[in-house]
């Protein structure tokens, strides 16, 4: 339900609004890395990315960005954070490592960050 007087489409310097749109064009980037659940589509991702971005229908965009390893460039092309973490976590970044990448900082600064705002 919307609130009279706020803009749900507020423009957020440095953010990917994760919508309906966003969620159409990214369809097929979340879906193969929700099969990184599974190790044996992990393993299978390890052993020929070309095939299994073709299996799961990546666009271009998309595909480059996981060739570049860019979870920023995944998120413009429509990535989900929650499941760009199962392909992060393929090369060891976690959710912080992705936050810090987002914001400019290290991960030490922005996991200092979370704590600061924890405090307050």
């Amino acid at each position: 339900m919307d609130q009279p007087g706020f803009d749900y489409h507020i423009d957020i310097p440095g953010t990917t609004i994760f919508d309906g749109k966003m969620a159409m064009k990214g369809y097929a980037l979340n879906k193969m890395c929700y099969a990184f659940n599974q190790k044996a589509n992990r393993d299978a991702f390890a052993a020929d990315e070309e095939g299994f971005m073709e299996q799961y229908g990546l666009n271009e965009e998309q595909k480059q960005a996981i060739r570049d390893r860019d979870i920023l460039a995944m998120i413009e092309a429509g990535g989900n954070i929650y499941y760009l973490a199962k392909f992060a976590g393929i090369f060891k970044l976690s959710v912080q490592d992705v936050g810090a990448m987002q914001t400019g900082v290290t991960t030490e600064e922005f996991k200092q960050k979370l704590l600061d705002a924890a405090d307050q």
